[in-house]
This record gives structure tokens, sequence and C-alpha cells, in this order.
């Protein structure tokens, strides 16, 4: 049996900042540190074979303090194919101020349509394009030869992993929400799911993203 730990890296600066990040290389803050280390907690009963991620540090700083936490060293492969969705000419925006002057209809859509690329960037879909073949080739056949890997990565480098296992559409798996620090657990029987679980890390921050002050207050940031 293959089981395989799905996890969004945790809160970075420019979540924080409620910045469209896209391939910026910002770090963690504490909390997102933090989390990672809290996350690292509830996942003490796996035995990890490998692990993979992004180019980006704020996903290799969350990985690297899970495999701390745990005392574990395992080969790591980190690929630009994991990397978070480009955000092109939006990418360092504050996604308040963007929707004030876009409109919150035109940046929701930029956001959370699966086709739709933002100026000078990626949609999901091209997103897709480069992260699923990765996937295939170099994640899958590890968890269906029995192995037990871990994935740290980003929102949108995940949402079409994500839509691949449970054949959601496009439509929702451009809306799904994906927490920060929160493992998605899969269990293979060969190639088959068997088993998911959206394991609960108390105490962490799970929002990542929000378009207005009203959430970044509220703490969903």
């Amino acid at each position: 049996m293959g089981i395989l730990v799905l996890i969004r890296h945790g809160q970075s600066q420019w979540n924080l900042e409620n910045r469209f990040t896209g391939w910026t290389d910002v770090d963690l803050t504490p909390q997102g540190a933090k989390d990672a280390e809290t996350a690292a907690g509830v996942l003490r009963e796996f035995s990890f074979n490998r692990a993979f991620t992004s180019r980006l540090k704020r996903a290799q700083e969350t990985l690297d303090t899970i495999l701390g936490t745990l005392n574990i060293d395992i080969p790591v492969e980190k690929d630009s194919a994991l990397n978070e969705r480009h955000y092109g000419d939006l990418q360092g925006l504050n996604k308040a101020e963007t929707a004030e002057k876009y409109g919150t209809e035109q940046v929701q859509l930029w956001r959370r349509d699966y086709d739709t690329r933002p100026p000078n960037g990626e949609s999901m879909a091209d997103c897709e394009r480069r992260t699923l073949p990765f996937f295939t080739q170099y994640v899958l056949p590890s968890v269906t030869a029995g192995e037990t890997v871990l994935v740290v990565a980003h929102g949108n480098s995940l949402r079409p992993i994500l839509k691949m296992l449970e054949s959601l559409s496009s439509k929702d798996a451009a809306t799904l929400e994906i927490g920060l620090c929160t493992p998605y657990i899969y269990w293979f029987d060969g190639d088959k799911v068997t088993k998911k679980e959206v394991r609960e890390v108390p105490g962490i921050v799970t929002k990542g993203s929000s378009l207005t002050e009203k959430t970044v207050q509220e703490g969903r940031v």
C-alpha cells in the first residue's frame, strides 16, 4: 500500500501582506515556520521514503522544517514544475487594492477561473500542463510501488493533482480551498486511491489569500 501526503507551504510574508506572490521567492513568516513544525506533529505515524517540493523557498522551508521536526533524512527532489502559478503583472500587488482598481469580479476571474490568465501570467490550466506530467512521471510511480511520499508545494500546483486524484471538474478544482500546512493524505492500492483524509492541525493559520482588508483583519490571510 502506497501513501501520498500533500501539503501546501506555511504562511509566507506575502500571504501576510495579502499580495499576489506567484514565482516571487519570499520567506515564511515566523507563524508559517511554527505551523510547519506543528503540522509535522500530526505526521509522526508515517515513515516517509522520499519527498518532492518546488524551487521556491517558502515550500522548501516548510519541507525542511517538517523533516527536521520528524528527524528524518530522505531523498528530496526540487523541481520548478511544482512551483506556484505565475501571476505575471499581478505579482507583488496587494489583492484588496487590485480589486479596488480592476473590480472584484475581474480579480476573482483571474484567481478562480481555470482557463483565465492574469496579464503576462499563467492560468490554472497552464499550471496543470507542467505540474501533472511531473507528478505522473516522477511522484506517482513511487506511490504506486508502495512508498510513502511527501509533496510540499503550492495551492495552484496542488490543485491539478487533487483534480486528477479526485476526478474533479475544472470549475470545482478552481474553487477548491487548500489550507496552508494542512495534510491531504491519500492511501493507494496499486494505482487506485482507497482512502482520503484531510487531517486537522489545531492552531495553525490555514488561509493563504484573500481579496479584502476585512478578511485580512479577520485572520483569513
